[in-house]
């Protein structure tokens, strides 16, 4: 058995795919050179606006990441929210979980 025809000749680059590939990678680069630029450039007495600013680019770079590489950004929009939904809901709990400690420590040693 021979293999087919289409299997051995090279097909052409799909030109709109590699231009989202390149497209994705520049925002993802621009957003780390941001952080790179508030981590080095901003004084300490920013911290906690650089910490949600950090946050926030984190959420921005990891939402293009899989939107893009896992390929979320293409599927049914059902899928995609029975998916980031909970995800929403474990931060949420996370977040309630840090302020909620912050304030018992607060309550106990100040």
């Amino acid at each position: 058995m021979e293999p087919e025809l289409s299997s051995i000749v090279p097909q052409p680059p799909n030109k709109s795919r590699i231009w989202t590939i390149w497209k994705v990678a520049i925002i993802l680069g621009i957003v780390t050179g941001l952080e790179f630029a508030v981590a080095l450039q901003l004084p300490e007495i920013f911290k906690p606006f650089k910490i949600w600013l950090f946050v926030g680019m984190t959420f921005i770079k990891a939402g293009y990441i899989i939107g893009e590489f896992m390929h979320l950004a293409h599927e049914k929009k059902t899928l995609m929210w029975t998916i980031m939904l909970p995800c929403v809901f474990v931060l949420w709990l996370i977040a309630a979980l840090f302020i909620q400690a912050d304030a018992i420590y607060n309550a106990i040693y100040y």
